[in-house]
């Protein structure tokens, strides 16, 4: 029976991503035939809506996705850019999108919105048996629930801006030991701050050291 699982992405994951890629749950079209066993291959995908981003657009990003075949213990990691799909022997993993927290942010996460397909033999027939967001750092968080195949998030590649409304760039704590009015750069580019325990109002974290 299909299952279908599609969650909400944690803190600071994209909303129109994951839009995009709950409206990527509809039917299914089989690759073709000549994947060689075990070697995983490229298979039509779809495109990513740009839109307008923080850091690294959408499309440029690059997830690495861990898929694992349970029963001969065999895993392969897919470097994807949101949009590919790859066809590894019996299973298709796609990727939607990708994401991870800002370096000012207090809990790191990185996720993926990924899908999984999976042709079985009872009916001979293409079935998406995974459609959500997985993390790795609580890979609890959601799980993929099928017999043979396993999915992990192990990377997302890409940058936040450095300066901008929503950022805040924290002198190092051997800048701020010598007094003085220490400028963190533009005041109309990057808020600041004049202490590490003093956070500019409506930033949600600080870091330790200047990115």
């Amino acid at each position: 029976m299909t299952q279908f699982r599609c969650v909400a992405p944690g803190r600071r994951l994209i909303v129109a991503a994951l839009i995009a890629a709950l409206a990527s749950c509809g039917p299914r079209q089989a690759p073709g035939n000549g994947a060689e066993a075990g070697n995983p291959q490229q298979v039509a995908g779809q495109g990513v809506h740009a839109g307008s981003l923080p850091g690294t657009p959408m499309a440029e990003r690059v997830a690495v996705i861990a898929i694992l075949n349970k029963r001969n213990g065999i895993t392969h990691k897919l470097s994807m850019k949101p949009g590919q799909a790859f066809r590894v022997d019996n299973a298709i993993v796609r990727l939607r999108a990708c994401e991870a927290t800002a370096p000012w942010e207090e809990v790191p996460e990185t996720g993926a919105f990924v899908q999984l397909d999976v042709h079985e033999s009872r009916d001979n027939q293409w079935h998406r048996v995974f459609s959500g967001w997985l993390f790795k750092e609580r890979p609890d968080r959601n799980v993929v629930q099928h017999p043979i195949y396993d999915l992990s998030v192990i990377s997302c590649a890409m940058s936040w801006p450095d300066t901008g409304d929503e950022t805040v760039k924290v002198e190092s704590k051997a800048g701020l030991a010598g007094g003085g009015n220490e400028s963190l750069g533009n005041a109309s580019e990057s808020r600041a701050v004049k202490s590490a325990g003093s956070p500019s109002p409506g930033a949600s974290a600080t870091s330790n050291s200047a990115e």
